[in-house]
């Protein structure tokens, strides 16, 4: 199984299944799609709005990687289920933490 994160000088691209419009905000762990690879579950409560989903990912992002929300931004996917999100910080830490979740 391949990580669902690719490493970066300067951080970390984090790949993400987001369902909008869920009854919590909350990150499931990592499931494999029928392509082989491996992408963080996310839920949200906003909708797919304005940005709204997005945004709101990114801060769940930020609070369960433990980095300020400037340093979470969506890259990829803006308008799609299957998201690339940037995280800015040490790449050894964050694929530690990133560890942590998807168990």
């Amino acid at each position: 199984m391949s990580a669902p994160f690719r490493l970066r000088v300067d951080g970390i691209d984090l790949f993400i299944r987001l369902t909008p419009k869920c009854s919590v905000d909350r990150l499931e762990g990592v499931e494999v799609s029928a392509d082989g690879r491996s992408r963080l579950k996310a839920r949200v409560r906003a909708v797919p709005e304005n940005g709204a989903a997005n945004a709101t990912l990114e801060r769940l992002a930020a609070k369960a990687l433990g980095v300020p929300a400037s340093a979470v931004s969506v890259i990829a996917g803006g308008t799609a289920r299957l998201k690339t999100v940037r995280v800015a910080g040490d790449p050894a830490v964050l694929a530690q933490r990133i560890g942590a979740l998807s168990r």
